[in-house]
Protein backbone atom coordinates (compact mmCIF):
# COMPACT_ATOMS: atom_id res chain seq x y z
CA UNK A 1 0.00 0.00 0.00
CA UNK A 2 3.16 2.12 0.27
CA UNK A 3 4.37 2.04 -3.35
CA UNK A 4 0.51 2.56 -4.64
CA UNK A 5 0.85 6.74 -4.62
CA UNK A 6 3.91 6.62 -6.03
CA UNK A 7 3.23 4.22 -8.85
CA UNK A 8 -0.20 6.68 -9.09
CA UNK A 9 1.86 9.95 -9.08
CA UNK A 10 4.62 8.18 -11.63
CA UNK A 11 2.00 7.08 -14.27
CA UNK A 12 -0.18 10.28 -13.90
CA UNK A 13 3.07 11.87 -14.79
CA UNK A 14 4.21 9.92 -17.64
CA UNK A 15 0.25 10.55 -19.07
CA UNK A 16 0.53 14.04 -19.06
CA UNK A 17 3.79 13.97 -20.83
CA UNK A 18 2.68 11.76 -23.01
CA UNK A 19 0.03 13.44 -24.08
CA UNK A 20 2.05 16.62 -24.18
CA UNK A 21 4.32 14.76 -26.90
CA UNK A 22 1.88 13.21 -28.59
CA UNK A 23 -0.13 16.51 -28.99
CA UNK A 24 3.28 18.04 -30.13
CA UNK A 25 3.75 15.50 -33.06
CA UNK A 26 0.11 16.04 -33.68
CA UNK A 27 1.13 19.29 -34.65
CA UNK A 28 2.27 20.37 -38.38
CA UNK A 29 4.57 23.88 -39.34
CA UNK A 30 2.81 25.67 -41.75
CA UNK A 31 5.41 28.36 -42.49
CA UNK A 32 6.59 28.41 -45.60
CA UNK A 33 10.12 27.30 -44.77
CA UNK A 34 9.36 24.28 -43.17
CA UNK A 35 6.82 23.24 -46.29
CA UNK A 36 9.85 23.59 -48.54
CA UNK A 37 11.82 21.43 -45.94
CA UNK A 38 9.05 18.84 -46.25
CA UNK A 39 9.24 19.08 -49.99
CA UNK A 40 13.05 18.71 -50.50
CA UNK A 41 12.88 15.98 -48.37
CA UNK A 42 10.02 13.76 -49.26
CA UNK A 43 7.10 14.70 -50.11
CA UNK A 44 5.97 15.82 -53.46
CA UNK A 45 3.80 19.04 -54.66
CA UNK A 46 0.65 18.30 -53.30
CA UNK A 47 2.00 17.80 -50.20
CA UNK A 48 3.80 21.05 -50.33
CA UNK A 49 0.61 22.63 -51.64
CA UNK A 50 -1.49 20.97 -48.62
CA UNK A 51 -3.41 22.78 -46.14
CA UNK A 52 -1.49 24.60 -43.42
CA UNK A 53 -1.17 22.47 -39.89
CA UNK A 54 -2.08 24.15 -36.65
CA UNK A 55 1.09 24.45 -34.80
CA UNK A 56 0.87 23.12 -31.13
CA UNK A 57 1.34 25.12 -28.11
CA UNK A 58 3.67 22.68 -26.42
CA UNK A 59 5.63 22.76 -30.04
CA UNK A 60 5.89 26.41 -30.49
CA UNK A 61 6.88 27.05 -26.66
CA UNK A 62 9.83 24.44 -26.53
CA UNK A 63 10.78 25.84 -30.57
CA UNK A 64 10.69 29.52 -28.53
CA UNK A 65 13.29 27.81 -25.73
CA UNK A 66 15.20 26.14 -27.89
CA UNK A 67 16.06 28.85 -30.74
CA UNK A 68 16.99 31.04 -28.03
CA UNK A 69 19.70 28.43 -26.76
CA UNK A 70 20.46 27.92 -30.32
CA UNK A 71 20.31 24.21 -29.75
CA UNK A 72 17.72 23.87 -32.99
CA UNK A 73 19.98 24.21 -35.26
CA UNK A 74 22.16 21.33 -33.66
CA UNK A 75 19.36 19.10 -33.02
CA UNK A 76 18.00 19.39 -36.78
CA UNK A 77 21.03 18.37 -37.76
CA UNK A 78 21.44 15.57 -35.66
CA UNK A 79 17.86 14.38 -35.89
CA UNK A 80 18.36 14.13 -40.12
CA UNK A 81 21.68 12.31 -39.43
CA UNK A 82 19.47 9.59 -37.77
CA UNK A 83 16.73 9.69 -40.32
CA UNK A 84 14.23 10.79 -37.53
CA UNK A 85 11.06 12.05 -38.97
CA UNK A 86 10.84 14.44 -35.92
CA UNK A 87 11.36 18.31 -35.09
CA UNK A 88 13.87 19.37 -32.42
CA UNK A 89 10.98 20.42 -30.25
CA UNK A 90 9.11 17.39 -30.59
CA UNK A 91 12.72 15.28 -29.43
CA UNK A 92 13.31 17.60 -26.65
CA UNK A 93 9.51 16.70 -25.55
CA UNK A 94 10.28 12.99 -25.80
CA UNK A 95 13.74 13.44 -24.04
CA UNK A 96 11.82 14.93 -20.95
CA UNK A 97 9.34 12.59 -21.10
CA UNK A 98 11.41 9.50 -21.04
CA UNK A 99 13.03 9.65 -17.60
CA UNK A 100 9.27 9.88 -15.96
CA UNK A 101 8.71 6.58 -18.32
CA UNK A 102 11.17 4.90 -17.06
CA UNK A 103 10.71 5.46 -13.67
CA UNK A 104 6.91 4.50 -13.62
CA UNK A 105 7.85 1.09 -15.80
CA UNK A 106 10.35 0.68 -12.36
CA UNK A 107 7.86 1.48 -10.32
CA UNK A 108 5.25 -1.21 -11.81
CA UNK A 109 8.12 -3.87 -11.95
CA UNK A 110 8.29 -2.71 -8.24
CA UNK A 111 5.24 -4.32 -7.62
CA UNK A 112 6.09 -7.68 -8.92
CA UNK A 113 9.88 -7.97 -8.05
CA UNK A 114 11.34 -6.59 -4.48
CA UNK A 115 14.78 -5.53 -6.14
CA UNK A 116 12.70 -2.64 -8.04
CA UNK A 117 11.46 -1.25 -4.99
CA UNK A 118 14.88 0.02 -3.83
CA UNK A 119 15.72 3.68 -4.47
CA UNK A 120 18.76 3.04 -6.24
CA UNK A 121 17.38 0.69 -8.58
CA UNK A 122 14.70 3.44 -9.35
CA UNK A 123 17.49 6.09 -9.71
CA UNK A 124 19.09 3.65 -12.18
CA UNK A 125 16.02 4.00 -14.07
CA UNK A 126 15.70 7.26 -13.77
CA UNK A 127 18.72 7.83 -15.50
CA UNK A 128 18.62 4.85 -18.15
CA UNK A 129 15.45 7.04 -19.29
CA UNK A 130 17.01 10.01 -19.44
CA UNK A 131 20.09 8.45 -21.58
CA UNK A 132 18.06 6.69 -24.18
CA UNK A 133 16.54 9.54 -26.32
CA UNK A 134 20.60 10.73 -26.85
CA UNK A 135 22.07 7.00 -26.63
CA UNK A 136 18.94 6.10 -29.13
CA UNK A 137 19.89 9.14 -31.81
CA UNK A 138 23.28 8.41 -31.67
CA UNK A 139 22.83 4.56 -32.34
CA UNK A 140 20.54 5.65 -35.62
CA UNK A 141 23.23 7.89 -36.77
CA UNK A 142 26.03 5.73 -36.07
CA UNK A 143 24.16 2.98 -38.23
CA UNK A 144 23.36 5.01 -40.57
CA UNK A 145 26.11 6.56 -41.37
CA UNK A 146 28.14 2.97 -41.79
CA UNK A 147 25.27 1.83 -43.95
CA UNK A 148 26.15 5.20 -46.08
CA UNK A 149 29.92 4.67 -46.07
CA UNK A 150 29.37 1.06 -47.43
CA UNK A 151 27.37 2.10 -50.26
CA UNK A 152 29.25 5.57 -51.30
CA UNK A 153 32.01 3.68 -53.44
CA UNK A 154 29.59 2.07 -55.70
CA UNK A 155 27.37 5.16 -55.96
CA UNK A 156 30.44 7.14 -57.21
CA UNK A 157 31.32 4.52 -59.60
CA UNK A 158 27.32 4.58 -60.89
CA UNK A 159 27.90 8.39 -61.42
CA UNK A 160 31.40 8.25 -62.90
CA UNK A 161 29.83 5.37 -65.34
CA UNK A 162 26.88 7.69 -65.80
CA UNK A 163 29.73 10.53 -67.05
CA UNK A 164 31.02 8.51 -69.10
CA UNK A 165 28.21 7.55 -71.22
CA UNK A 166 27.73 11.71 -71.56
CA UNK A 167 24.83 12.32 -68.99
CA UNK A 168 25.48 15.37 -67.01
CA UNK A 169 26.23 15.34 -63.17
CA UNK A 170 22.56 16.03 -62.38
CA UNK A 171 21.56 13.06 -63.89
CA UNK A 172 23.71 11.23 -62.36
CA UNK A 173 22.45 12.19 -59.05
CA UNK A 174 18.80 11.45 -60.31
CA UNK A 175 19.97 7.79 -61.82
CA UNK A 176 21.76 7.64 -58.05
CA UNK A 177 18.66 8.68 -56.28
CA UNK A 178 16.74 5.87 -58.63
CA UNK A 179 18.77 3.02 -58.41
CA UNK A 180 20.57 2.68 -55.53
CA UNK A 181 19.54 1.80 -51.99
CA UNK A 182 18.61 3.58 -48.93
CA UNK A 183 19.77 5.42 -47.37
CA UNK A 184 22.19 6.86 -50.13
CA UNK A 185 19.45 7.41 -52.51
CA UNK A 186 17.13 9.10 -50.10
CA UNK A 187 20.38 11.49 -49.62
CA UNK A 188 20.64 12.72 -53.38
CA UNK A 189 17.32 12.28 -54.19
CA UNK A 190 16.91 15.18 -51.58
CA UNK A 191 19.45 16.70 -53.32
CA UNK A 192 17.95 16.72 -56.91
CA UNK A 193 14.62 18.07 -54.63
CA UNK A 194 16.47 21.07 -53.09
CA UNK A 195 18.45 22.03 -56.84
CA UNK A 196 15.03 21.34 -58.61
CA UNK A 197 13.39 24.60 -56.28
CA UNK A 198 16.19 26.68 -57.36
CA UNK A 199 19.58 25.79 -54.85
CA UNK A 200 22.85 25.61 -56.74
CA UNK A 201 24.79 22.47 -57.07
CA UNK A 202 27.89 23.63 -54.54
CA UNK A 203 25.55 24.84 -51.58
CA UNK A 204 23.13 21.42 -52.16
CA UNK A 205 26.27 18.97 -52.20
CA UNK A 206 27.40 21.02 -48.91
CA UNK A 207 24.02 20.24 -47.46
CA UNK A 208 24.77 17.00 -47.67
CA UNK A 209 28.27 16.86 -46.16
CA UNK A 210 26.41 18.40 -42.77
CA UNK A 211 23.74 16.28 -43.15
CA UNK A 212 25.84 12.83 -43.43
CA UNK A 213 29.04 13.81 -41.86
CA UNK A 214 31.45 11.46 -44.00
CA UNK A 215 34.65 11.91 -44.83
CA UNK A 216 34.66 10.15 -47.79
CA UNK A 217 31.43 12.01 -48.44
CA UNK A 218 33.35 14.86 -48.40
CA UNK A 219 36.07 14.16 -50.34
CA UNK A 220 34.11 13.58 -53.29
CA UNK A 221 32.25 16.68 -52.97
CA UNK A 222 35.56 18.75 -52.35
CA UNK A 223 36.40 17.50 -55.79
CA UNK A 224 32.81 18.09 -57.65
CA UNK A 225 33.63 21.61 -56.46
CA UNK A 226 37.07 21.96 -57.36
CA UNK A 227 36.57 20.05 -60.79
CA UNK A 228 33.62 22.38 -61.39
CA UNK A 229 35.88 25.58 -61.06
CA UNK A 230 39.16 24.77 -62.88
CA UNK A 231 38.18 21.97 -65.38
CA UNK A 232 39.62 18.57 -65.90
CA UNK A 233 37.74 14.58 -66.10
CA UNK A 234 35.34 14.09 -63.33
CA UNK A 235 34.83 10.96 -64.18
CA UNK A 236 38.35 9.63 -64.03
CA UNK A 237 38.50 11.56 -59.90
CA UNK A 238 35.19 9.93 -59.10
CA UNK A 239 37.26 6.01 -60.50
CA UNK A 240 40.24 7.59 -58.02
CA UNK A 241 37.83 8.50 -54.99
CA UNK A 242 35.77 5.26 -55.65
CA UNK A 243 39.57 3.24 -54.91
CA UNK A 244 40.75 5.50 -51.77
CA UNK A 245 37.55 4.88 -50.44
CA UNK A 246 37.36 1.11 -50.81
CA UNK A 247 40.70 0.77 -49.65
CA UNK A 248 39.94 2.69 -46.51
CA UNK A 249 36.66 0.40 -45.80
CA UNK A 250 38.64 -2.85 -46.60
CA UNK A 251 41.69 -2.07 -44.04
CA UNK A 252 38.95 -0.84 -41.70
CA UNK A 253 37.32 -4.13 -41.76
CA UNK A 254 40.46 -6.11 -41.47
CA UNK A 255 40.85 -3.92 -38.15
CA UNK A 256 38.16 -4.33 -36.73
CA UNK A 257 38.45 -7.51 -36.76
CA UNK A 258 41.94 -8.16 -34.84
CA UNK A 259 40.64 -5.37 -32.33
CA UNK A 260 37.25 -7.63 -31.60
CA UNK A 261 38.72 -9.63 -28.97
CA UNK A 262 39.98 -6.13 -26.99
CA UNK A 263 37.11 -4.22 -27.57
CA UNK A 264 34.56 -7.04 -26.60
CA UNK A 265 36.83 -7.20 -23.70
CA UNK A 266 36.40 -3.77 -22.55
CA UNK A 267 32.93 -4.56 -22.88
CA UNK A 268 32.80 -7.24 -20.48
CA UNK A 269 35.19 -5.96 -18.06
CA UNK A 270 32.96 -2.66 -17.73
CA UNK A 271 29.24 -4.26 -17.57
CA UNK A 272 30.06 -7.65 -16.19
CA UNK A 273 30.31 -5.86 -12.23
CA UNK A 274 27.45 -3.50 -12.99
CA UNK A 275 25.31 -6.80 -14.09
CA UNK A 276 26.58 -8.41 -11.33
CA UNK A 277 25.55 -5.86 -8.57
CA UNK A 278 21.84 -5.79 -10.46
CA UNK A 279 21.53 -9.09 -10.58
CA UNK A 280 22.53 -9.76 -6.95
CA UNK A 281 20.02 -6.61 -6.20
CA UNK A 282 16.99 -8.56 -7.69
CA UNK A 283 17.95 -11.67 -5.83
CA UNK A 284 18.90 -10.34 -2.56
CA UNK A 285 17.46 -6.48 -2.51
CA UNK A 286 19.40 -6.45 1.37
CA UNK A 287 22.86 -8.21 0.10
CA UNK A 288 24.37 -4.43 -0.35
CA UNK A 289 22.84 -2.95 2.76
CA UNK A 290 25.91 -3.25 4.77
CA UNK A 291 28.00 -1.44 1.96
CA UNK A 292 25.77 1.45 3.33
CA UNK A 293 26.36 1.32 7.04
CA UNK A 294 27.86 3.81 9.11
CA UNK A 295 30.04 1.49 10.71
CA UNK A 296 33.14 2.92 8.86
CA UNK A 297 33.43 6.22 7.55
CA UNK A 298 35.23 7.52 4.89
CA UNK A 299 35.89 11.18 4.57
CA UNK A 300 32.29 11.41 6.00
CA UNK A 301 31.02 8.97 3.59
CA UNK A 302 30.01 5.11 4.92
CA UNK A 303 32.78 3.13 3.07
CA UNK A 304 31.16 1.01 0.65
CA UNK A 305 29.89 4.10 -0.71
CA UNK A 306 33.21 5.43 -1.48
CA UNK A 307 35.02 2.13 -2.83
CA UNK A 308 31.99 1.93 -4.69
CA UNK A 309 32.69 5.13 -6.15
CA UNK A 310 36.24 4.27 -6.77
CA UNK A 311 35.65 1.35 -8.50
CA UNK A 312 33.45 2.84 -10.75
CA UNK A 313 35.71 5.66 -11.56
CA UNK A 314 38.29 2.86 -12.33
CA UNK A 315 36.37 0.87 -14.72
CA UNK A 316 35.20 4.20 -16.62
CA UNK A 317 38.94 5.15 -17.53
CA UNK A 318 39.75 1.61 -17.95
CA UNK A 319 36.88 1.75 -20.57
CA UNK A 320 37.87 4.87 -21.75
CA UNK A 321 41.97 3.47 -22.23
CA UNK A 322 40.80 0.34 -23.89
CA UNK A 323 38.90 2.62 -26.59
CA UNK A 324 41.37 5.07 -27.33
CA UNK A 325 44.08 1.82 -27.63
CA UNK A 326 41.98 0.08 -29.92
CA UNK A 327 40.47 3.44 -31.82
CA UNK A 328 42.78 3.34 -34.94
CA UNK A 329 42.53 6.13 -37.36
CA UNK A 330 42.83 5.04 -41.47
Amino acid sequence: MGMLPFVIAALAAGAVLLISVGVAMSGGSGGVASRLERYARAGGAGEAEGTEDRESMVTAGLNRVIERQGLATRLSTDLARADLKLRPAEFVAAWFASPFVFLGLGLILGLILDGFRNPIALALAFGVGAYFPRGYLRYRQAKRLSTFATQLPDTITLLANSLRAGSSFLQGVELVSREARPPISEEFERVVREMNLGVALQPALNNLVRRVASEDLELMVTAINIQSQVGGNLATVLDSIAYTIRERVRIQGEIKTLTAMQRYSGYVITLLPVGLAGILMLISPTYFGRMFDDNANIFGLPAGVVFLIIGAISMFFGYILIRRIVDIKV
